[in-house]
């Protein structure tokens, strides 16, 4: 038996939907699986996007002996480029996913570096330090999805990836059933599986659905169809494409993200669609629009998105007419709801006839729900099980499926980011912490925006700010009225009264102040302005001594 701990870690994807990362840890070698991002809450203003805190790599780069991805989701692949700046090793990945990882590298002007990456299939085997690494093929809503068996000289540890039992899936791969079971009769020390969907019960419908209802949507459209999804979405692509051409009509990708990746699934042969079925978003804008389809990104209602555009009437290239019908052919994110919703309203103040999920079946999830989550459970009989990919509550429900099963509570792992889980002669124990959380990044800002910021930000969106200028001698008297300017705060042409006395309450202030010149202003006038208004601005006394 080894003397050595495996360690495994999950920076990312435990307590969270997004920017999924698990590190594996033993002895003087680390494999890490994925590098995704998550999108910010609608608290996190000005923030682009979430990356996990992999400070604990960052300690022991020359353990690094691989990065293996199981798929080219953004909460998977999203935060490459942030970890190829610092952490030069090999990466492995389907031939999929890594057509997508080099669009990605490429656009944030690192094409160097694509020199890392190596082409894998399900079915093979990678050999990286102790960890032997099997693939094998998972559904999911991309293709070329793959979970992981991770053969280590402490045990066998399975990591499911994002997965679903689709026996209809739009491809005609289904889920490896047989290697699920082989992995199982080898006997699996601990099962890493995915959670996302643990509180949906039965099963998660096949790819197969949309089909027919994307039919229904192009029959009855009277004008042009737009169809928004994300943009790795091949999948998705795909099955546009089939509806367009099955309707005679003509189909133009709109976005940067959306025409690369589209661009490098036909090379690769992961979207198949006729020459004379594609147009460029020119000639579609040209043409009567009950023969256009344009497929964009924005379902999430990301404000910077086409569609996000299109709902604000802010698209350069174009704008939404009456008698479009706009397609959302993906989920809300969990916490993006209220933006989706607020979307969803603004597309149809435009004069857009909007079709979404539940409204018809335009859309479904790529994960297991409950009864899927249980069969897992049963092809491959973990002695534990450590819940991702997925909020606290999802986790929690995917324990107690597993208790439903028959695996002892003790069994189960229900961590979050950060949290070390150690094993040693084929039993499992918790470690220490590390740190898990939040790396914000904002423009070329990565992890230089801290939770304190965001705090101000929302301080500010909320209630504004109020700036006071002071002219004073060098014994702290007033040579002139302080001068109150406020932004967000109140309007000021209506509220001359109020800004007459904050004057006079500042002015007051000054002339008692005693060697706190600048406290003594900020806490007298925030206290005032609240006792007036009910209301927190942030207050900046500005002093210009002459």
């Amino acid at each position: 038996m080894s003397t050595e701990k495996l360690r495994i870690i999950p920076l990312g994807g435990a307590g969270e939907i997004g920017k999924n990362m698990t590190i594996f840890e033993y002895g003087e070698s680390i494999l890490v699986v994925d590098a995704g991002l998550m999108f910010p809450e609608n608290d996190m203003l000005g923030i682009d996007y979430i990356i996990p805190d992999f400070g604990y790599l960052m300690d022991r780069v020359e353990k690094v002996v691989g990065i293996v991805i199981t798929h080219g989701h953004e909460d998977h692949i999203g935060a490459i480029n942030h970890v190829l700046d610092r952490i030069d090793v090999p990466i492995y990945a389907t031939p999929l996913t890594r057509g997508l990882l080099e669009v990605k590298i490429a656009r944030d002007g690192k094409a160097k570096n694509t020199r890392v990456l190596n082409t894998v299939q399900a079915g093979q085997k990678i050999e990286l330090g102790p960890f032997t690494v099997e693939l094998f093929h998972v559904c999911h809503s991309i293709p070329d999805g793959v979970g992981l068996g991770i053969t280590t000289p402490a045990g066998l540890v399975v990591h499911t990836g994002d997965y679903k039992f689709d026996h209809t899936p739009v491809d005609n791969w289904p889920t490896d059933y047989g290697k699920l079971a082989e992995l199982s009769a080898r006997g699996v020390l601990a099962l890493l599986a995915d959670s996302t969907n643990a509180d949906e019960p039965g099963w998660t419908p096949s790819e197969q659905v949309i089909g027919p209802a994307l039919d229904e949507v192009f029959r009855a459209a009277p004008g042009r169809i737009i169809v928004a999804s994300f943009a790795s979405l091949i999948s998705r692509m795909q099955q546009v494409a089939v509806a367009t051409a099955n309707h005679g009509r003509k189909l133009a990708f709109v976005g940067t993200s959306m025409t690369e990746n589209a661009k490098m699934a036909r090379k690769l042969g992961y979207l198949e669609i006729p020459e004379t079925t594609l147009v460029s978003v020119q000639q579609a804008l040209q043409m009567p629009p009950n023969e256009v389809v344009l497929m964009c990104t924005g379902s999430q209602g990301e404000p910077s998105s086409i569609l996000g555009r299109l709902s604000r009437d802010t698209n350069r290239q174009f704008s939404l007419k009456k008698g479009d019908t706009v397609v959302l052919s993906s989920h809300p994110i969990p916490g993006n709801e209220e933006l989706v919703n607020r979307t969803i309203s603004s597309l149809f103040r435009r004069g857009a006839n909007v079709i979404y999920d539940p409204i018809a079946p335009v859309h479904v999830s790529g994960h297991a729900s409950q009864e899927e989550i249980k069969l897992m459970l049963h092809l491959v009989r973990p002695k534990y099980l450590i819940p991702v990919h997925g909020e606290l509550r999802h986790l929690h429900q995917h324990a107690a499926l597993a208790r439903e099963v028959g695996i002892p509570a003790e069994n189960i792992a229900v961590v979050e980011n950060g949290q070390i889980i150690e094993f040693e002669n084929g039993e499992m124990k918790l470690g220490d912490r590390h740190p898990g959380g939040y790396v914000f990044v904002d423009g070329l800002g990565v992890g230089d925006i801290g939770p304190t910021v965001v705090r101000d930000r929302e301080s500010l969106a909320r209630d504004g700010c109020v700036i006071v200028n002071l002219l004073v001698n060098n014994n702290g008297k007033l040579l002139r009225h302080p001068e109150i300017v406020t932004k967000g705060f109140v309007y000021e042409p209506e509220a001359e009264q109020l800004l007459m006395e904050t004057v006079e309450h500042v002015t007051d202030t000054v002339h008692k102040a005693n060697g706190g010149l600048k406290a003594d202003v900020e806490r007298a006038l925030k206290d005032f302005l609240y006792n007036e208004t009910k209301r927190r601005p942030m207050v900046f006394v500005m002093t210009t001594e002459v």
